[in-house]
C-alpha cells in the first residue's frame, strides 16, 4: 500500500499535466505589487516552491533564498509535534529568526541592486 501511494505521488508530481503544471498555471498575484508596482519581501516564493518541486534547488534558491529553510522549518515543526523534542521550541524560534533574517537581507539586496521592478 505504501509503495502504491509513493508511486501515485511521483506520478502526480512529475506528470506534465500534474500538480506542478497546475501550480504553474494558477499562481496567485501579489496585491502589494499590483498596488505599488514593487516586489514585496515575499515575491518569488511561489516560483521558488515550484522550482523546488521540480528538483531545481539552485534556481529555487536564486528565486527566493528563504524557501529551503522554510521547508526545513515546516518539516522540523511537524516532527516536533509528533515526537516532542526536548529543545524543539528553541530550535523553531531560531529557525524563525534565521528565515526572517534571510528574507530581510534578500529584500535589501533587491533594493540595492534595483531588482524590484
Amino acid at each position: 500500500m505504501k509503495s502504491a501511494l509513493v508511486l501515485f505521488t511521483l506520478i502526480v508530481l512529475t506528470e506534465s499535466k500534474g500538480l506542478v503544471h497546475w501550480l504553474e498555471t494558477h499562481l496567485l498575484s501579489c496585491p502589494f505589487k499590483q498596488l505599488t508596482g514593487l516586489d514585496c519581501p515575499g515575491c518569488g516564493f511561489q516560483r521558488s516552491v515550484i522550482a523546488l518541486l521540480r528538483g531545481d534547488v539552485v534556481n529555487s534558491f536564486k528565486l527566493y533564498p528563504a524557501t529551503i529553510p522554510f521547508v526545513g522549518l515546516i518539516v522540523f515543526l511537524l516532527l516536533h509535534l509528533k515526537f516532542d523534542f526536548k529543545n524543539g521550541a528553541f530550535v523553531i524560534k531560531l529557525m524563525y529568526i534565521l528565515i526572517t533574517t534571510i528574507v530581510i537581507i534578500n529584500y535589501i539586496y533587491k533594493v540595492y541592486h534595483q531588482q524590484l521592478f
